[in-house]
């Protein structure tokens, strides 16, 4: 086979998997806005596929159901955030560096879905679904454990070794969860970036007693 053939044939799985990832976001993202909008028990899967313009047998090669499907978001970011980890400054300290890559997934360029009390109030029922706790308890676990590898990557620890790469996952999971929870309880006024920046600046001192 010729070295260019080679090549070609070398990126072929990366393609599809960027592809079958790529539809995996685009339906949970119609999940979620479908969700938060019309209500849980208002939405079928029939509906999300319709939205994400694929098929319902798509869907369910993709997903059980729609709580899988929209938990799966909260994995997709926490990815992105180990990727944008990775790929900050190497001389920048580790909490400014998780700082940034969780801000850079978690506060969206344009907050005006975010201001929207309809919006917010959407979300906070959507979270609420007891359907859902089940399925963002395991997208969680896989988050964490991406984040660690990202996070030992990054310090020079080892996952299986050392306990401080899974620690410092736990942690910016736990943060984020809780900064994300606070705004959507607050009034309008309180922007989910000027929270995890709270949070963050807390983690990194040491959670010291205020």
């Amino acid at each position: 086979m010729a070295p260019v053939d080679e090549a070609r044939t070398a990126g072929q799985p990366g393609l599809r998997e960027r592809k079958k990832r790529e539809t995996r976001v685009a339906l949970s993202q119609a999940a979620i806005r479908l969700c938060v909008l019309h209500g849980w028990g208002n939405v079928t899967v029939d509906q999300i596929a319709a939205e994400a313009d694929v098929s319902v047998r798509t869907f369910r090669n993709y997903f059980a159901g729609k709580a899988e499907a929209i938990a799966a978001s909260h994995l997709e970011r926490m990815l992105r955030v180990a990727d944008d980890l990775l790929a900050r400054p190497a001389g920048e300290g580790l909490w400014d560096s998780l700082l940034h890559a969780v801000l850079g997934q978690f506060v969206p360029p344009d907050n005006s879905a975010s201001q929207n009390e309809r919006w917010r109030q959407g979300v906070r029922l959507m979270l609420a679904e007891p359907a859902l706790a089940g399925e963002i308890v395991k997208a969680n676990a896989a988050a964490q454990q991406e984040l660690a590898r990202a996070i030992a990557q990054r310090t020079g620890t080892d996952t299986e070794r050392d306990v401080y790469p899974k620690l410092v996952a736990s942690v910016v999971a736990a943060g984020s969860a809780v900064a994300v929870e606070h705004s959507l309880r607050a009034d309008g006024s309180v922007q989910l970036g000027a929270v995890l920046a709270q949070v963050f600046e807390q983690l990194a001192a040491g959670l010291p007693v205020p």
